[in-house]
C-alpha cells in the first residue's frame, strides 16, 4: 500500500479560520491538510465514463468559452464551489490553490456510482494521529459551471474520517485546486463571491486590475517572496505559500534559523486539525504584514508546535517561512496566473482597515444533525469566558442571544464570538435532562 505524503497545510479552518476576522469564524477548530506528493497519471487507462469521451483530456471550458463565473460561498473562511462528478448530485469542494489531488472526503456521496479504486492509498498529513486509507478511482468527468474536467482521477477516503461539514456547518464532499489553477487563470472575487475562470491565452493584464506580484509554483503551490513581516526594530522577508485551503490570515514558522521571534504576548490553542489529526500550537498578534503598496496592521497569527504539524517524512524541512490565509486574502480581489507565474492583488481602504479578531469566547462548537444545526460544545479552555459562565464540553446549545440554534449558522455564531471585548453572550444550552440559562462576557486575549 503506497503512502501519499501530504506536505502541506491545507488549514481547514475552523479553529483558526476564525481567528483572525472581523466579520466571522473566529477561532473554529482549525482543519490542516497538505499537499500531496503524489501526482495522478491522468494518462492512465481506464473507463469509469462513455467512451466518446476518451479524446477529451483534461480542464476544458465548455462551448468553445473563454470565461466562466462560478459563484461560492464563503463558510469558516473556506472557498466552497459546487460541482458534480460523473453523474452525481451537486456537491461541494473547498476550492484549495495547492492541492494537487481531486480528494473525495465523504465517499457516501458516490456511493451510488459504484465507483471501484484501482489501488488503496494512505494519506500522511499534519497532526498526531495516524494516516488515512484512500482509493484512487480512474477517468472520471467533473463538471463545474460551464468548466469541463476529462478523465480525472481522483483520490477518496475510505470514510469521512475528517468530518468537514461538522466544522463547515453544511455538507462538505471534499477539495480540489491544483488542476483549476494549473490549466486556468483563476480570479476570486470575495466581495462579489464569485470565481472567475479563463484561459490563460485570453487574459491580459493591466495595472487597473490591481498591482501583479511575482510567484514561483514549487511542488504544486504557489509561493510568495514579496511580503515583508515589520515590527519596532526590524523588517523580515517571507517567503509564504498563498493558500485559499486555509481560514488564518497567517501561519508562521518561528524559529532561530529563519529569525521569526514569537510575540510576547501568546495563548496556547488547539488550531485545528490535520489529515493525522490536532494541530496544537499558539496564537499571537504581528504588527504589520507588508506586500508592495498593501500594509496590514496588527493581525492574528498562529504559530504550530513543531511536534504536531511535522509530518511523517520531511514536512518540517520546507523551505518556506509559513502561509498566508483566506483571513488575509478576503481583503483583496485576487487573480492567480500559475502559467505566467504571478498573482495579481487589488483592494480598497476600507477592506484594509478591517480589523483582525479571534474567538473571545474559548469554547469551540461542532455542527452536527441531518442540516447541521445542532451546535455541540467540543472543547471549553479553561480560564475561559465560557468556563466561568459553567459551560462544559458535550453540551448542546439550544438558543444563543435569544435566536435559536435552528435559525442560525455556526458562521453567524462565531461572528459572534469576535463582535467585541466586553459583549454578553446569551445561551441556553442542554445538559443531560437538564436546560441552562446562562451568559458570557467576550474576553480579548490576545
Amino acid at each position: 500500500m503506497k503512502t501519499l505524503k501530504i506536505t502541506r497545510f491545507l488549514w481547514l479552518v475552523i479553529l483558526l479560520a476564525y481567528n483572525s476576522q472581523l466579520f466571522a469564524f473566529p477561532n473554529y477548530p482549525v482543519l490542516t491538510n497538505s499537499h500531496s506528493h503524489w501526482s495522478h497519471n491522468n494518462n492512465i487507462s481506464g473507463s469509469n465514463n462513455d467512451t466518446n469521451q476518451e479524446e477529451k483530456f483534461g480542464f476544458q471550458l465548455s462551448k468553445k468559452r473563454k470565461v466562466s463565473k462560478i459563484p461560492f460561498e464563503l463558510q469558516a473562511n473556506l472557498i466552497i464551489i459546487p460541482l458534480k462528478i460523473n453523474n452525481s448530485d451537486t456537491l461541494h469542494f473547498i476550492l484549495d490553490t495547492g492541492v494537487s489531488s481531486i480528494i473525495v472526503t465523504d465517499p457516501a456521496c458516490l456511493q451510488k456510482q459504484q465507483l471501484k479504486g484501482v489501488r488503496k492509498v494512505k494519506l500522511a498529513g499534519a497532526g498526531i494521529g495516524g494516516d488515512l486509507e484512500a482509493s484512487i478511482i480512474l477517468n472520471n468527468t467533473i463538471l463545474l459551471g460551464e468548466v469541463t474536467g476529462y478523465r480525472q482521477n481522483i483520490v477518496t477516503l475510505s470514510s469521512d474520517m475528517l468530518k468537514l461539514s461538522e466544522f463547515v456547518g453544511r455538507p462538505i464532499h471534499g477539495i480540489i485546486g491544483y488542476d483549476l489553477f494549473n490549466r486556468f487563470v483563476v480570479t476570486i472575487d470575495f466581495a462579489a463571491h464569485q470565481i472567475i475562470i479563463q484561459n490563460p491565452e485570453t487574459y491580459k493584464y493591466k495595472p487597473s486590475k490591481g498591482e501583479r506580484f511575482p510567484i514561483t509554483i514549487e511542488d504544486n503551490k504557489p509561493y510568495l517572496n514579496m511580503m515583508e513581516l515589520v515590527d519596532s526594530s526590524k523588517t523580515l522577508p517571507l517567503k509564504v505559500i498563498l493558500d485559499t485551503g486555509a481560514g488564518h490570515a497567517i501561519s508562521l514558522d518561528a524559529n532561530q534559523s529563519n529569525g521569526i521571534v514569537l510575540p510576547k504576548k501568546l495563548v496556547n490553542a488547539q488550531l485545528g486539525r490535520g489529515l493525522s489529526g490536532i494541530i496544537n500550537g499558539k496564537l499571537g498578534r504581528v504588527k504589520q504584514l507588508r506586500i508592495g503598496k498593501y500594509t496590514l496592521q496588527n493581525l492574528v497569527a498562529s504559530f504550530p508546535d513543531s511536534s504536531s504539524y511535522k509530518v511523517k517524512a520531511g514536512l518540517s524541512a520546507m523551505n518556506r517561512n509559513g502561509n498566508i490565509g483566506c483571513e488575509f486574502l478576503r481583503r483583496f480581489k485576487i487573480t492567480f496566473n500559475y502559467r505566467d507565474s504571478y498573482i495579481v492583488l487589488k483592494t480598497s481602504n476600507k477592506r484594509l482597515k478591517e480589523p483582525f479578531e479571534h474567538n473571545m469566547t474559548g469554547l469551540e462548537l461542532m455542527a452536527k444533525g441531518k442540516d447541521y444545526h445542532e451546535f455541540h460544545i467540543e472543547k471549553v479552555e479553561q480560564n475561559s469566558p465560557a468556563e466561568m459562565a459553567g459551560l462544559k464540553e458535550g453540551d448542546r446549545v439550544l438558543f444563543i442571544n435569544n435566536k435559536s440554534s435552528q435559525d442560525i449558522t455556526i458562521t453567524e455564531i462565531y461572528k459572534l464570538f469576535q463582535k467585541g471585548e466586553g459583549k454578553p453572550i446569551n445561551f441556553v444550552i442542554k445538559r443531560g435532562p437538564e436546560l441552562i440559562v446562562t451568559t458570557l462576557t467576550l474576553r480579548r486575549v490576545i
